[in-house]
């Protein structure tokens, strides 16, 4: 396992290809704040998608959800670096947005699998 770090020049593109290739993935998202310790703010929610503006000088946008009843809007505001943890395998695990006041806010899929092992399940 090792981790990437994502050159903020490319989290627009990064983030659109991530969505593509992990939409509807089950996801966990915890805030890890110094005041507060690790907060889980969703488990087991589908990806819908991260969005991050094309400048990247704006908040990063976490969507979760598939049902009115159950969805997420997470924002992450300052966001200061991209990391993404990658298996042996190849296969992406989790992403961590790193804010300006320290805070983590950490992805991590329930199983993580290479996209083409899912046998048609990810959407093309």
């Amino acid at each position: 396992m090792h981790n990437r770090l994502v050159p903020r020049t490319e989290w627009f593109r990064f983030f659109e290809e991530f969505s593509r290739r992990h939409d509807g993935w089950l996801v966990t998202v915890r805030v890890m704040d110094s005041r507060i310790g690790s907060q889980v703010e969703a488990s087991d929610l589908p990806l819908e998608g991260i969005v991050s503006p094309a400048d990247a000088a704006g908040p990063i946008s976490l969507h979760l959800g598939a049902t009115v009843s159950r969805n997420l809007e997470h924002e992450i505001s300052s966001p200061r670096q991209v990391w993404v943890e990658v298996s042996d395998q190849g296969a992406e695990q989790a992403l961590e947005v790193i804010s300006g006041n320290g805070t983590r806010t950490i992805i991590e899929f329930r199983v993580p699998v290479l996209p083409e092992e899912l046998d048609g399940v990810v959407h093309p």
